[in-house]
């Protein structure tokens, strides 16, 4: 009951008042071998001004994941960071996306100078506080047509955690009022959605794919897009070029025999 009662004060520190966090997450492919995970953070008023402290501290320890899978940060101001990742194909895009996400814990007796280059020390004592999990999952099925690579995305989301209950179970604030949360994809060629549940309200235009999502229930996406292969495009240039030389080789003789007579 103690260790619940201290959870639920931090959830409230963070989440607890209307419009406190906002959440942009983008995967942005460039190139079938180069892309970025990009993610906006942006603490409302509410929050710094109920409980800053712990809410920067939140921020620090996303600074701190960015790092450990080799992504920088970009802070714009004390209540709004830029974090990028950089990944290399999708298996890569799957695991730092789905490594970044696992629980996070945070110390309830926080220093206000928290180094976001050094790594957290995990608290054996009840200091040391779960932040309400939210289940995120992400999976990239690729398929190489050898000049074209078929991607297909599933991400998966619930957030239902973040509700704060009362007592007997009752709901008093729901998640989607503590969390604003868009999730969108870029690609070279554009991209089309094959599923998504009806708590997400996705849009498109041109290369950009855009889901606003509700966070009151799991959610579930699904896109697939096509990107260029470059090792396929360059194995194809090859193949022709090797097969234009053999062409104009069987040719020559003839032509030098033609001449002769």
């Amino acid at each position: 009951m103690k260790r619940f009662l201290s959870l639920l004060l931090v959830g409230v520190a963070l989440f607890g008042l209307s419009g406190c966090v906002r959440y942009d997450l983008g995967i942005h492919y460039f190139s079938q071998t180069r892309g970025e995970i990009v993610q906006r953070v942006q603490l409302g008023e509410s929050v710094t001004r109920f409980n800053g402290a712990i809410a920067r501290q939140w921020l620090t320890r996303l600074e701190q994941r960015t790092r450990q899978v080799g992504g920088q940060t970009q802070q714009r101001s004390p209540d709004e960071i830029t974090l990028r990742i950089p990944f290399y194909n999708g298996a890569d895009l799957a695991e730092k996306f789905n490594q970044f996400f696992q629980p996070m814990v945070l110390d309830a007796a926080v220093d206000a100078t928290l180094d976001p280059m050094e790594p957290p020390d995990p608290k054996s004592d009840e200091t040391a506080i779960a932040l309400p999990e939210i289940r995120s999952q992400l999976s990239v099925q690729e398929q190489n047509f050898l000049l074209v690579q078929r991607n297909r995305i599933r991400y998966d989301l619930d957030a239902r955690s973040l509700a704060l209950l009362s007592a007997n179970g009752t709901v008093l604030v729901g998640p989607g009022a503590l969390l604003e949360l868009e999730f969108s994809l870029d690609t070279p060629w554009g991209a089309q959605t094959l599923q998504a549940s009806d708590l997400s309200r996705g849009a498109s235009q041109g290369q950009h794919l855009t889901w606003a999502l509700k966070t009151t229930d799991p959610t579930h996406i699904e896109a697939v897009f096509w990107v260029p292969s470059p090792l396929g495009i360059g194995t194809a240039i090859i193949a022709l070029l090797v097969l234009l030389g053999a062409t104009l080789k069987a040719k020559l003789p003839s032509s030098a025999s033609g001449h002769r007579r």
